[in-house]
């Protein structure tokens, strides 16, 4: 007990009563040195209300600001995509906020498969106007007209998997090393596979088995000339995350993401929009619906959800509801396959 007693007066222990036995023991943890000073009896002692918390939210920025940083020091020519999606749209104020006050030191760039829903492609131009970057487009259609690939067509034809032909030939032609992506984890399985730091070999392949440890938030960029990384600086986002980045920060978005009136027609289960892209069958009986999209990209592939959620509160009460993703309720080009989204990342897809 002498002993004991010696230790708690000189303040490198702290003593403790075991609730078992009744003895003294010490913890291992030895005190900081500020803490074995001898308070003074005139000064108040610190309380828990004094020491700030990081929210889970301000640690998802944190981490996702030093992203981005990193890249721009230790690449030469990153590129961010930018279709003006919710998770793009977060991720490149993320990119302004890191750099701020100065403007973003690399261009966005959208792979426009050319059916595209308006209001998208309005908000696009109008963001990258007002935050001062500079916007580079891939055309799918170009890519048609040049014979590098061909369209598709019939009642359920979708160009979206034709984006992949169009992304890597433009990685290449403006040889674009790193590649920013708004991909998450929780969006869809083969997704939850990726790095922050996805090594893409000199054809853009995505081989999920050799792909480099990132052990305490260290990441290898280290590549050969024609190689590249794809960088999803959301990767540990969730759907619900971005919504209350968006809340939080006051973050405009394309109004499509807002309950509003449609023409709709059930397909596979899900309201797809009628568009001069998309044309119903003829036991397809096209309606108007109150819905909103949860995810943006194609229109031939993208489906609505009935939804009354006009306001980011109702929305962020509607997504922390929800059970299935909004790859997995809407994406009609997930559903051709287990492995759908896999298969199209191994030859190169997004």
């Amino acid at each position: 007990m002498a002993r004991h007693a010696a230790r708690a007066q000189n303040n490198t222990h702290a003593i403790c009563r075991a609730p078992a036995h009744g003895k003294l023991y010490e913890k291992s943890v030895r005190l900081r040195r500020h803490d074995r000073l001898a308070p003074s009896p005139d000064l108040p002692l610190p309380t828990l209300s004094v020491l700030p918390v990081k929210s889970a939210l301000r640690g998802l920025v944190d981490e996702s600001v030093t992203i981005i940083r990193e890249v721009a020091a230790e690449f030469e020519r990153p590129v961010m995509l930018f279709s003006g999606g919710k998770d793009s749209v977060v991720m490149l104020h993320l990119a302004v906020r890191a750099f701020a006050p100065a403007r973003v030191p690399f261009p966005v760039m959208h792979i426009d498969t050319g059916h595209n829903f308006p209001e998208v492609i309005e908000f696009r131009d109008r963001t990258v106007a007002e935050l001062d970057v500079q916007l580079l487009v891939g055309s799918v259609q170009a890519s048609i007209d040049a014979g590098r690939i061909q369209d598709v067509t019939g009642p359920r034809a979708s160009r979206n998997p034709l984006q992949t032909v169009t992304l890597l030939d433009s990685i290449a032609e403006h040889k674009f090393d790193a590649v920013f992506g708004g991909a998450r984890r929780d969006e869809e399985r083969a997704r939850a596979k990726e790095r922050v730091y996805s090594f893409r070999d000199s054809f853009g392949q995505w081989d999920p088995k050799t792909q480099r440890p990132e052990l305490w938030g260290i990441y290898n960029g280290r590549h050969k000339p024609g190689e590249h990384f794809r960088i999803f600086p959301l990767s540990n986002w969730t759907e619900l995350d971005i919504w209350r980045f968006v809340e939080e920060y006051d973050i405009a978005l394309p109004s499509i993401y807002f309950a509003h009136r449609r023409r709709v027609f059930r397909r596979d289960g899900m309201w797809m929009a009628e568009s001069p892209f998309l044309s119903p069958d003829a036991d397809e009986p096209v309606s108007e619906q109150l819905v909103r999209f949860r995810t943006v990209g194609d229109a031939t592939c993208t489906a609505a959800i009935e939804s009354t959620a006009t306001t980011l509160e109702q929305i962020i009460a509607e997504t922390a509801a929800a059970r299935v993703t909004e790859r997995g309720a809407t994406r009609a080009d997930d559903r051709i396959s287990e492995a759908g989204m896999e298969d199209r990342k191994k030859q190169g897809y997004f």
